[in-house]
C-alpha cells in the first residue's frame, strides 16, 4: 500500500511527465509521484500512482530522454503494474501485446482470404457440376423424346388397319377379279374384231355382185 500514497520526490521531469499523462487520462486519475527509475542511455522512467479503480499496485510511467545540451523529450507513456500488483504470472508489455494482436489480426485476414479462395473454387466446381448435370439432363430429355417418337411410330403402325388378304388379294385388291375383268374385256374386243371382220366380208360380198352385174347390164343395152 506504500505505492498508493507515496511522498513526492520532485524529480526534474515530474511536471513534463504529468503534462504528458494528461493527454491520455484525466488529471484526477493521476496520483502522487513515485520514485523514478533510471534506464539506460540517459532515459528516466517517471512514475505516478494511478487512482483508477480496479488497478491497485499499478503506476503511470512516463519515459523521458535527457540528452546533454537539449530539452528533455517524452518517449513513452503507459500504465504498468508494480511489484504487488494483481496481474498475470508473466506480464506482457503493451507494445508486445499490440504486436501480438497485430500478428493475430493479419493471420485472421490471411485465413479469411484463404476461405474466400476455397469458397470461390467450390463455387466454380459447383457450376461445372451443374453444367454437367444440365448436359446430362438434356441428353436424357433427348433420349426420352427419341423413345417417345419411336413409341409413337410403333403405335401409329399398330393403329393402322391391316388389310384383309384373301387367296387372290393383294393389299385388299382382288387380283382374280381384275384378271377376269381383263379377260372379259379381251373377249369383248375379240368379239368386236370378229364382228367387224364379218361386216367387212358382207360388205365386200354385196359389192362384188353389183360390180359383176354392171357389165351384164351394159351388154344388154348393146
Amino acid at each position: 500500500m506504500s505505492d498508493a500514497a507515496p511522498q513526492p520526490t520532485g524529480s526534474a521531469h515530474a511536471e513534463l511527465a504529468r503534462r504528458a499523462l494528461t493527454e491520455i487520462t484525466p488529471p484526477d486519475t493521476i496520483g502522487a509521484e513515485l520514485e523514478p527509475v533510471d534506464e539506460v542511455d540517459g532515459v528516466v522512467s517517471v512514475r505516478f500512482a494511478t487512482l483508477l479503480p480496479g488497478y491497485p499496485g499499478w503506476a503511470w510511467t512516463v519515459s523521458v530522454a535527457q540528452v546533454e545540451g537539449q530539452e528533455p523529450t517524452v518517449l513513452e507513456v503507459e500504465l504498468l503494474p508494480g511489484d504487488d500488483a494483481l496481474v498475470a504470472p508473466e506480464w506482457v508489455p503493451w507494445a508486445d501485446r499490440l504486436a501480438s494482436q497485430g500478428a493475430d489480426h493479419e493471420s485472421d485476414e490471411d485465413e479469411d482470404d484463404e476461405d474466400e479462395d476455397d469458397e470461390s473454387d467450390d463455387d466454380d466446381e459447383s457450376d461445372e457440376d451443374s453444367d454437367d448435370d444440365d448436359d446430362d439432363d438434356d441428353d436424357d430429355d433427348d433420349d426420352d423424346d427419341s423413345d417417345d417418337d419411336d413409341s409413337d411410330d410403333g403405335d401409329s403402325d399398330d393403329d393402322e388397319p391391316q388389310a384383309v388378304v384373301h387367296g387372290g388379294d393383294v393389299d385388299g385388291v382382288d387380283i382374280d377379279g381384275l384378271d377376269s375383268h381383263d379377260r372379259s374385256d379381251d373377249d369383248s374386243d375379240d368379239d368386236d374384231d370378229s364382228d367387224s371382220d364379218d361386216s367387212d366380208d358382207d360388205s365386200d360380198s354385196d359389192a362384188a355382185p353389183r360390180e359383176e352385174s354392171s357389165p351384164r347390164r351394159r351388154r344388154r343395152r348393146r
